[in-house]
C-alpha cells in the first residue's frame, strides 16, 4: 500500500470515534431504502461502507448474499454485531479492494463525498458490476435547503462550502445532483434514475430537538419524505442509480 493510502486507512480508523448519530440520520436511511427499492436489481450485492451497520442491517433483509466493505474496523465490528454471520465483511480500502465476483446491485450511500478520486473509485467498481447489474449512489445535497439557509444566514459562504462537521467526518466534497451526476458520467457509466430525497429546511440537529420535543412529528417527517420527490434540488440527499454503458 503506497503512503497515500495507508494514511488515508490510518485517518478513517481514527475519525470513527467523532461520528455524530442522530435520529434523523436513522430516519433517512429507510427514506433512501423506499427511494431505491423501485430500481433495485435482485441477486449478489456489495455495500462499499457500513458506518454503524444501519443501513447493512436494511440491506441485509434485502439480499441473501451481501459483502460489505469498510477500511474502519470499529465501524465493520459494530455492524457484525448488528448483522451476524448472515453478511460477509471486508476490511480495507476500496482503492485495493479486489474481488471475482459480480454483482448485481452496488451500494455507495454517502461515502463518495469522503473519498480520495470518487470518479476512479467508481470507474474501478464498474468491472464487479454484472451485465445488468447497478450502482446506487446517495450523496449529501449541497443545495438542500437547510444548508442554503445558512448561507443567507453568513454561517456559510456558499452552498457546497464544507462545515465544521463535515471536515471532522472526513468530507472532502459537498456534491449537488449536477455535479454528481458529472462525476458518473465521467466514471464511463450511464445515468437511468437521478432525484432528491426529503425535503429539507432545517439542520440535522435542529430536526432531532423538534422530534423530540414534539414540535414535529412521523407525519410530518413522511410530508418531506413526499415533498422531496417534487423539490429534489432542496432534499437533504441527491442520488443516482447508474450502470454500465
Amino acid at each position: 500500500m503506497d503512503q497515500t493510502l495507508q494514511a488515508e486507512y490510518e485517518n478513517l480508523n481514527k475519525i470513527t470515534a467523532d461520528y455524530d448519530d442522530y435520529e434523523f440520520d436513522r430516519r433517512m436511511r429507510h427514506y433512501m431504502m423506499r427511494t431505491l427499492e423501485p430500481f433495485m436489481r435482485e441477486g449478489k450485492a456489495l455495500e462499499l461502507g457500513c458506518m454503524y451497520g444501519e443501513f447493512t442491517s436494511i440491506l441485509a433483509k434485502r439480499f441473501d448474499d451481501l459483502t460489505v466493505v469498510d477500511a474502519a474496523e470499529e465501524f465493520l465490528a459494530i455492524t457484525k454485531g448488528r448483522v451476524g454471520d448472515k453478511v460477509k465483511f471486508i476490511n480495507g480500502l476500496f482503492e485495493t479492494f479486489e474481488s471475482d465476483e459480480k454483482y448485481d446491485a452496488i451500494f455507495i450511500m454517502h461515502v463518495l463525498e469522503h473519498l480520495i478520486n470518487p470518479v476512479e473509485i467508481m470507474a474501478r467498481v464498474r468491472q464487479f458490476l454484472t451485465p445488468t447489474g447497478r450502482l446506487y449512489l446517495i450523496v449529501p445535497n449541497a443545495n438542500a435547503g437547510s444548508r442554503q439557509i445558512a448561507v443567507k444566514m453568513g454561517f456559510l459562504t456558499h452552498n457546497a462550502a464544507l462545515t465544521p462537521a463535515d471536515v471532522k467526518h472526513g468530507h472532502r466534497i459537498t456534491y449537488s445532483l449536477d455535479t454528481l451526476e458529472k462525476d458518473v458520467l465521467e466514471a464511463g457509466l450511464s445515468v437511468v434514475h437521478r432525484g432528491g430525497i426529503f425535503f429539507k429546511g432545517l439542520a440535522n440537529f435542529q430536526l432531532d430537538k423538534a422530534l423530540e420535543a414534539g414540535i414535529i412529528d412521523d407525519k410530518y417527517m413522511e410530508g418531506c419524505f413526499q415533498l422531496g420527490m417534487v423539490y429534489p434540488d432542496l432534499c437533504s440527499s441527491v442520488y443516482v442509480v447508474a450502470e454500465n454503458k
